[in-house]
């Protein structure tokens, strides 16, 4: 493994006139020592390049590749954003447009503005309490791709943040029938495939997937794997792409945590799936009857569902999700993934057991019993999409300036307005701003911006 080999290199004495700066010199920096900066290596003879692999790192992505059932497997230490930015480039290499789900992390956005593609939008129904999407239906690709014969490439997102599904075999095959590639964002599922988890988005028949290791997996902050799964896509040129991304100087502590995950996984996926999914059987059976709060939501219009998400409605309560959050952080010691609205967001992971899963069911029962009985406001509605006046990059690059988020209204945005965490934009630059801005402001939602403009000032393209 290359943990070992990174050990057996720092112990053997070596004088390093190289970078990183720090040299290894954990008594000097301590705060470095105590973040491993011994085995902080970097392109050493015998220790391969993470963009040209041919050694250690080229075993480790054939590994990779293998086990989840791709064609190639591609490292990444720049997280699914930099994986999202190489494929798009690669499958939009010759022209087209792309058709993306509404609900799109951010980078797919970025990923076209650089391209300069014409986008198109999947819209599925979201849920009436609570505004997550629903699935993108299969005949709504169908009709999509009839409507928009110059699509090229298909993004969807599967699971979304809040564990939503979509059919992906069948989407697959509508794409490849109209001539287009299909790129699934699979951040949130690289556990899927393993125990009784769903079928991996590697195995569905798309060209592209993403996805993120760290998220569910025991893997380090900013790793994530690039799978090429058919021959429709030039490998060279995702190589290439990737390079363009990724850093010239990759992190080996990051890599060796994928190498360590990806050796886990081979040994122990399956059966430590199972026992994750079985420890949640257990935590949703305690918390059956909660009295205001509740799990999850409707599966109308919903294909499959990511059981390893924890959805928290508070739509039954005076409480919002925030103040949901907020409760469960200050009473109980328990740190939400996100909150939104009428729901807040739980997630878990491999490295969950069932001890903590235990720990966080008695905090949400003593939280059931101080939130108020209630009856919250709908949800800010963005199934209706904003008016269009522009490409994201024309509006980037016009003349304008910052307002307050009152006055923006009805204005052209010059930037992108996400919720983070997810990341997903709620106005892209080129689209007119309505009032859905200051009913989300109002409920306090955590609102982002490509210039730092809200909540106070939004910058608008004149």
């Amino acid at each position: 493994m290359l943990l070992d080999e990174l050990q057996r290199y720092a112990a053997a004495d070596m004088l390093p006139m190289h970078m990183p700066g720090h040299k290894r010199n954990g008594a000097a920096f301590p705060w470095l020592e105590r973040l491993g900066c011994g085995l902080d290596l970097t392109e050493l003879p015998g220790f391969d390049n993470l963009n040209d692999p041919q050694g250690l790192f080229r075993a480790l992505e054939t590994r990779a590749a293998s086990l989840w059932g791709a064609k190639d497997c591609l490292c990444l230490v720049g997280g699914s954003t930099a994986g999202l930015l190489a494929a798009v480039r690669t499958a939009l290499n010759a022209g087209g447009s792309l058709l993306l789900f509404r609900g799109s992390h951010r980078s797919v956005y970025h990923a076209a503005e650089l391209v300069g593609a014409p986008l198109y939008y999947l819209t599925p129904s979201t849920d009436p309490r609570l505004g997550v999407w629903r699935s993108v239906a299969p005949a709504s690709v169908e009709q999509a791709l009839c409507t928009h014969p110059d699509v090229h490439l298909v993004c969807l997102t599967s699971p979304t943040y809040e564990g939503v599904c979509s059919d992906l075999p069948a989407i697959a095959k509508i794409c490849h029938a109209h001539g287009a590639l299909l790129l699934v964002d699979a951040a949130h599922g690289a556990h899927f495939g393993f125990g009784a988890f769903p079928q991996s988005a590697v195995q569905s028949g798309a060209d592209l997937v993403v996805q993120s290791l760290h998220k569910t997996l025991p893997a380090l902050t900013q790793t994530a794997l690039l799978y090429r799964c058919s021959d429709r896509v030039d490998g060279a040129l995702l190589r290439h792409n990737v390079t363009i991304f990724q850093s010239s100087s990759p992190s080996y502590l990051l890599a060796a945590s994928i190498d360590g995950c990806v050796d886990y996984l081979a040994r122990e996926g399956d059966a430590a799936a199972d026992r994750w999914l079985a420890a949640l059987s257990d935590f949703r059976a305690k918390l059956t009857d909660l009295q205001h709060l509740a799990l999850d939501f409707d599966t109308d219009g919903v294909f499959a569902r990511d059981p390893s998400k924890i959805v928290l409605r508070t739509d039954r309560t005076t409480c919002s999700g925030a103040h949901l959050a907020d409760l469960l952080r200050e009473r109980f010691r328990v740190e939400l993934e996100a909150s939104a609205g009428n729901y807040a967001l739980a997630m878990t992971g491999m490295g969950d057991t069932a001890a903590s899963l235990d720990r966080f069911a008695r905090a949400l029962r003593e939280a059931d019993r101080l939130c108020a009985p209630g009856c919250a406001p709908p949800p800010v509605d963005f199934g209706q999409l904003p008016v269009s006046r522009a490409l994201p990059g024309e509006a980037l690059r016009a003349p304008g300036r910052f307002r307050a988020p009152s006055d923006a209204i009805g204005r052209v945005s010059g930037e992108y307005v996400w919720l983070y965490p997810p990341g997903a934009p709620l106005f892209l630059p080129g689209e007119v701003l309505d009032e859905r801005l200051l009913s989300l402001l109002q409920t306090g939602a955590d609102l982002r911006s490509t210039r730092g403009g809200l909540p106070d000032r939004i910058f608008c393209a004149e």
